[in-house]
Parts: structure tokens; C-alpha cells; sequence
């Protein structure tokens, strides 16, 4: 019996790293310092930062994470943005840095803001656009962010 006990917790323990190590957001990060390291990137990079702040617990927020990760989206990604996460957990955490942004996390998550690289919003979902992420097709999300490449292309310092 002791052996069996000792089996379960075991795999509940591996089961829960596993799952832990696919949610999309650190919960224990530092997000002002993977900010300002996207920055950085960004200026070396010449490209803007893409700033997604959502939470482990939501649905929409994992879908669109999943959604990124597709190949047309991850090309689109990579091609145009330094992308940093920044966990807002149940709306008590990193709050500050979505104030800094405009508060684009006030109409729901997960939410988005592109930024030069030194600094300046050019773009930000202003009334929860990608709030129902778990209902557009990856087709959507990447006509969402491809616009938002576009529009913040238009205001680029």
C-alpha cells in the first residue's frame, strides 16, 4: 500500500511539473526587467515589442499562446516583434506596467501593446479585441496581429 501511495504522489508530481511547464506565463518572473530586456532587444533587433499580458488561469489567454505558436503565426512573430509576457495573475499583479501602456488589461485579457524600441506605444487593444482569443481561428489572430504590425507601422516614431 505504502509503495502505491508513494507511486501516485509521484506521478501527480510529474503531472503537475508537466503542466506548469506548459502554462504560457511566469508567474514568477520579474516583468518590468523582461521589459526592459525586450527593449534592449528590440533596439538591436530594429523591430518593436510586443507586450501580451494575460494569466495561467485563462482560457482565453492560453488559446491565444497555443494560437501564436502555430507555424504561420510563430513566422509572423518572429519576423516582426521581440514578444515578452507579462502575468497580471487575478489582476493583482504587474498592474503598474499595464498602467504605464494605457491600461489595456481594463477591458479583460489577454490583452496587447506594441512598442518602439524606445518605448513609445504604437499600438494598444483598448476594448478587450482579444478577450475571446479562444474563439478566433489562427487565421484571426494572425489577421489581428498583422494588423496591429500594420497600424503600428503607420505611428512608428
Amino acid at each position: 500500500m505504502k509503495k502505491r501511495t508513494l507511486l501516485s504522489t509521484a506521478f501527480c508530481l510529474l503531472l503537475g511539473s508537466a503542466f506548469a511547464a506548459s502554462l504560457p506565463y511566469n508567474e514568477s518572473a520579474d516583468a518590468k526587467a523582461d521589459v526592459r530586456a525586450a527593449l534592449a532587444a528590440a533596439q538591436s533587433a530594429k523591430k518593436p515589442v510586443l507586450v501580451i499580458f494575460g494569466a495561467n488561469w485563462c482560457e482565453d489567454c492560453r488559446a491565444l499562446d497555443a494560437s501564436l505558436k502555430t507555424t504561420k503565426n510563430a513566422e509572423l512573430m518572429a519576423s516582426h516583434f521581440v514578444v515578452v509576457k507579462v502575468d497580471v495573475g487575478r489582476f493583482d499583479r504587474n498592474l503598474d506596467i499595464s498602467s504605464v501602456y494605457g491600461e489595456p488589461t481594463k477591458k479583460g485579457i489577454p490583452a496587447a501593446v506594441v512598442l518602439s524600441p524606445s518605448n513609445e506605444i504604437l499600438y494598444a487593444t483598448r476594448a478587450g479585441e482579444l478577450s475571446n482569443a479562444r474563439r478566433m481561428s489562427d487565421t484571426g489572430v494572425y489577421d489581428f496581429f498583422q494588423s496591429a504590425v500594420a497600424t503600428a507601422a503607420k505611428v512608428k516614431p
